[in-house]
């Protein structure tokens, strides 16, 4: 078994060891464990079996992590992405009124098309055809917008009659409670201490059973209930009017999840002279646990930051994702107290936050002497949390800067597949599709 892992995790040649991939990939999977806790809560108020969309949620990140580890060789860590689902939630099922079945069968189809674009180049020319610009600022306007259902979650952010939303009352302990989470989670993250998120809702988890906020589970250990309630929900009949959500969906999981995984792979020293190996392989990790995902009862994957954790610590190859997959799938026991930490929104509304926080700062890498993109970038980013939707963000977006770059006379500029991109959501919007 050892030389096996030696030979196949290329150990020896990436100048790592089995000792320290393997304590990488518990650190890993420490840096990510809240996810759920966080995504089945997400879910939840979709109308979804918080034990259904909690064993997706392990299921998933199980395959993602297993197949980046075997097939990339890898030490990146795949799971439910924060920031789509949120968008699936509360955009396609809370604000459209689709059904979590038809929101899934959605997820699904955009899913399946990722992964056959992940086996040919056509997904890089897809990613590529959106601009730089417009890729900071779609990526800063969802954190923007995962930062604004924390904060609404949480109770900082209430409905106003008079100005549409205002400050929530921290006379309020569970407002009270949020508040303070996201200045412990922001500090902890700030003094780069391991698994910040996790260790913050552990500590706030404490503070609300000590305050009489959070019932404790008569047992602690046992498998989730209703485990095939969300397997295999999806339904199609809506999709041919779903069509523009299936793009922003494959649009924003692509550009993202490549994103992170190439920053990563610097990271790690995987990435010389700007070239990735095994790139589409590494791509293929989050398509396949996408599609998967999906089948399962939760909404698309992608590739984690958190994995900067176990990569600072010295993770260079896949067996420290797979070593995070493994414990993940452990973690199917714990249903009852993950379950009880979700009822109490003040324990997770803070990471919701603090994630979209994270996601925001790339607004800081727009050039901002260039107003011909960053008008654009900026208006994809706004829109997205003032209209609840982050298809109006990238829509937006991609219209304007279309419009603006051919004012300005460098319409040769613009990728083909843009200007398609663009007329497609013109046309949504007059309602002529």
């Amino acid at each position: 078994m050892k030389d096996f892992i030696l030979r196949h995790f290329q150990i020896e040649q990436r100048n790592t060891s089995i000792k320290t991939e393997l304590l990488c990939g518990i650190l890993n999977f420490f840096a990510i464990m809240y996810i759920i806790v966080v995504n089945p809560a997400l879910f939840e108020q979709a109308g979804m079996n918080f034990g259904g969309v909690f064993l997706a949620t392990i299921c998933a990140t199980a395959i993602g992590c297993f197949y980046m580890g075997m097939m990339a060789n890898y030490p990146i860590v795949i799971a439910p992405g924060l920031g789509i689902n949120a968008y699936v939630v509360y955009t396609i099922v809370v604000s459209r009124g689709y059904s979590w079945q038809d929101a899934l069968g959605c997820c699904f189809v955009a899913s399946a098309i990722f992964l056959v674009l992940s086996l040919t180049s056509f997904r890089e020319q897809l990613v590529n055809s959106i601009p730089e610009c417009l890729k900071i600022g779609i990526t800063a306007g969802i954190g923007l917008f995962v930062a604004f259902i924390g904060l609404k979650s949480g109770g900082l952010v209430v409905e106003n009659p008079d100005t549409f939303v205002t400050m929530g009352s921290l006379a309020d302990h569970g407002t009270a409670l949020t508040a303070i989470g996201v200045l412990l989670c922001l500090i902890l993250s700030i003094l780069n201490v391991p698994a910040a998120m996790l260790l913050g809702m552990v500590i706030m988890a404490i503070v609300a059973w000590m305050l009489g906020m959070l019932q404790l589970p008569s047992e602690l250990i046992s498998l989730p209930s209703n485990i095939g309630s969300t397997v295999g929900g999806l339904e199609f009949d809506q999709i041919h009017e779903m069509i523009p959500i299936i793009m922003v969906i494959l649009l924003v999981t692509m550009f993202d999840t490549t994103g992170t995984m190439i920053g990563v792979g610097k990271q790690a020293k995987i990435v010389k002279n700007g070239v990735f190996p095994h790139l589409r392989s590494a791509l293929m990790a989050d398509a396949f646990a996408s599609f998967w995902g999906t089948l399962l009862g939760t909404g698309p994957c992608s590739s984690f930051a958190e994995s900067s954790a176990g990569v600072m610590a010295g993770a260079r190859t896949g067996l420290a994702a797979v070593t995070t997959g493994i414990l993940f799938l452990s973690l199917i026991f714990i249903f009852p107290l993950a379950q009880a930490v979700a009822s109490v929104p003040a324990i997770t509304a803070p990471v919701l936050i603090i994630a979209g926080i994270q996601m925001f700062s790339e607004i800081s890498t727009l050039d901002w002497e260039e107003k011909r993109t960053l008008y654009p970038s900026v208006l994809a980013c706004i829109m997205m949390p003032l209209t609840y939707s982050i298809t109006n963000g990238v829509a937006f977006g991609m219209i304007s800067y279309v419009a603006i770059t051919i004012a300005a006379g460098k319409y040769k500029e613009i990728h083909p597949l843009l200007y398609l991109f663009s007329i497609w959501f013109l046309l949504d919007f007059l309602h002529i599709l």
